[in-house]
């Protein structure tokens, strides 16, 4: 029988689960006005930083960590937006590639300021609340238990090895 988790355990868990269910509606409700979702801004996010603004879908869900459908909901999303379009793959004519438009760009350019603001209210002024250097912390912590999830390192998340991750921005 596995041990059961201790009271400090639980504690820790409990908050990561608070964390992981609370953080997406708050950088959602930031973004709003931007007329993005956090994990849109993702998206775009990643399309912004690729050569000429285009990605494969499928390595931009593996970017983004995505399943195969959820970035393909979310690329419709960004296409009935204008921000976004799908465009064949030169390399692979069986691949598609999603595009970042002139106005994803815009958007993404818009939504920076938000963003990071966002960010830094949420996430990244409480960590300056930890001895040392919190956000190094914080990378290390969620670095760690991505290796725990992918021990073989075979997801496109912890493939490159510490200290470097696959969803590191560029």
């Amino acid at each position: 029988m596995a041990e059961l988790l201790n009271r400090d355990e639980r504690i820790a868990i409990a908050r990561l689960h608070a964390l992981l269910e609370l953080l997406p509606t708050a950088l959602d409700k930031e973004l709003a006005p931007a007329g993005l979702t956090s994990f849109e801004y993702t998206l775009v996010e990643v399309l912004a930083e690729a050569p000429a603004h285009r990605m494969r879908l499928s390595m931009l869900a593996a970017k983004t960590n995505a399943t195969l459908p959820r970035l393909s909901r979310v690329v419709s999303s960004l296409e009935r937006k204008g921000l976004v379009v799908r465009a064949p793959c030169s390399q692979d004519g069986r691949a598609t590639n999603a595009v970042l438009t002139p106005g994803g760009i815009d958007a993404f350019n818009a939504s920076r300021e938000l963003y990071a603001k966002a960010a830094r209210a949420m996430i990244l002024d409480g960590l300056a609340t930890l001895p040392d250097d919190g956000v190094a912390q914080l990378a290390e912590l969620s670095y760690a238990i991505l290796s725990t999830l992918d021990p073989d390192k075979r997801l496109p998340v912890t493939a490159d090895g510490a200290p470097s991750c696959g969803a590191d921005p560029a």
